[in-house]
């Protein structure tokens, strides 16, 4: 069995059923199986070769999510590039991988202008080329393709983020796959009345819930236009049940003028992920949506789910730091530098092994034996496992600040800085100081009507974490610079810190 499959018997048995419900009108099962079977004989009649390389560059829209299943169905590996991304970055990912094909909407024309591989155009044409309406016509009543790959066989390469280091292509095979739908039905019992809001871009975390969703009959919510308003719009005025999204488009719902829990009457589920959440932060939103807030923590190396913190777990304010209980087909456990697994309690590095862990990084042979070693996945977090099973995430191995011989983990100083009421979100980093080694040091973006000074918020810090841990400066932004998907850039932040030194 393969990732496809699922959908495959879903729309059999639920040919009638919306598997898309878009802003230009509802797409059924059986009419999404056609488009797939027809887009997938299309793929490979431009090439037919198994497990060549088909990169996606579009907004999300019924072509994409149609294409993206198509890839899938046809036994190629999809490479997701972001719209969002310079041009640069996405010909840096597309000469990494080199795909024979390229899906775009239009207006990523100018984005992938020069590139190698032959285009489809989910919409309008710029050269003139073959269309996703085109091909659908002229591979209509394509049957339903055959794969016959192994389960290490690549689904998706998709690239780590970037925003600790330069992004490498994680090879994520069939196997990964499967583990994460069986995983996300286990855990948040999607059904056939699930209606999963797309409120984040399909080329990121997002992609990990559309075959869970289609698998047990459930629907798809496409926005009708981009950002906060048009979310709420989805579950207020189209019964959108369950999103994922980062912890800055939970806050900005929180924040549009006359928002309510009644805008969201349907909503069972708001899983987070992408950034941590203080526990001040999970106070306000528990408070406003209810007890439906959820978190996974993962890496595109071990895609989305390897602990799942549920809405249940949340009751126990004891787990709010926390990133939940292993879930299954994965082992998590923390490691010392020696290579011994510690005991509940103790610090180290956290390692997962299991099915859900990538099979290495594109090209990168030495990358690759550095990450996984002995069937370990070296994540590069620091945390611990306390005596029930519960993951606490202390920080990035690398971010870690050694200041005057003492440890500070960003992610403390984070979780104390956002207690602070004028505080909507903030970023703690190291820079070099001739004294100390290393220095604490802050970006902090204000709530909008609200001030706070350096040394207010400094004082705020000494008098919760004493002051090895409290910041030597704190710059202040109007807005933190993010990637594509909304996490804050903690390079850039630490760049223009030590550019205004």
């Amino acid at each position: 069995m393969y990732p496809i499959d699922f959908f495959w018997r879903a729309a059999t048995r639920w040919p009638g059923r919306t598997a898309i419900d878009a802003p230009e009108g509802l797409v059924t099962y059986a009419e999404l199986a056609g488009r797939v079977r027809a887009l997938a004989a299309a793929l490979q009649a431009v090439d037919p070769a198994p497990q060549s390389r088909v990169g996606i560059c579009a907004h999300n829209s019924v072509a994409h999510i149609a294409a993206l299943l198509a890839v899938l169905a046809s036994g190629k590996v999809w490479v997701p590039l972001n719209p969002k991304s310079t041009r640069p970055e996405l010909r840096r990912l597309v000469d990494a991988t080199g795909p024979s094909i390229l899906v775009l909407d239009a207006d990523c024309a100018d984005l992938l202008e020069g590139a190698p591989g032959h285009r489809l155009w989910t919409d309008a044409a710029p050269d003139g080329g073959d269309t996703v309406a085109t091909l659908l016509a002229r591979h209509a009543g394509a049957p339903q393709p055959a794969i016959a790959l192994p389960d290490d066989a690549t689904q998706a390469i998709k690239f780590t983020g970037g925003t600790t280091g330069a992004p490498k292509g994680v090879m994520q095979p069939y196997r990964a796959w499967m583990a994460n739908i069986a995983n996300q039905i286990h855990c948040w019992g999607f059904d056939e009345h699930e209606r999963y809001v797309l409120a984040a871009p399909v080329t990121h975390g997002t992609s990990t819930y559309l075959l869970p969703i289609l698998a047990q009959g459930g629907c798809h919510v496409l926005l009708d236009g981009s950002g906060a308003q048009a979310v709420r719009q989805a579950f207020r005025e189209r019964g959108g049940t369950v999103a994922f999204m980062p912890p800055t488009l939970i806050y900005m719902l929180m924040a549009l003028p006359g928002a309510q829990r009644a805008d969201f009457p349907q909503l069972r589920r708001l899983i987070y992920g992408g950034a941590p959440m203080p526990p001040e932060k999970i106070r306000e939103v528990r408070a406003f949506f209810g007890p439906v807030l959820a978190t996974t923590y993962g890496q595109t190396e071990a895609p989305q789910i390897l602990t799942v913190l549920q809405p249940e777990d949340f009751e126990d304010e004891r787990n709010w730091a926390s990133v939940g209980r292993t879930a299954w087909f994965s082992d998590v456990a923390i490691m010392a530098p020696d290579g011994r697994l510690l005991p509940s309690g103790e610090v180290g590095e956290v390692v997962a092994r299991g099915d859900l862990v990538m099979s290495g990084y594109w090209r990168l042979p030495d990358k690759t034996a550095e990450t996984l070693v002995d069937g370990w996945l070296h994540t590069g977090d620091r945390g611990l496992i306390d005596e029930r099973g519960m993951l606490y995430l202390k920080d990035r191995l690398k971010d870690m600040v050694i200041t005057g011989g003492f440890n500070v983990y960003p992610i403390e100083v984070e979780n104390a800085l956002g207690q602070h009421p004028a505080v909507h979100e903030c970023a703690v980093f190291g820079v070099p100081d001739d004294k100390w080694g290393e220095a604490v040091q802050a970006a902090v973006q204000l709530r909008p009507g609200r001030q706070a000074g350096e040394a207010e918020l400094m004082a705020f810090v000494r008098e919760r974490l004493g002051p090895v841990a409290t910041p030597k400066r704190i710059h202040f932004h109007a807005s933190l610079p993010r990637s594509p998907v909304g996490k804050v850039l903690k390079n850039a932040v630490r760049e223009r810190a030590l550019a205004a030194d």
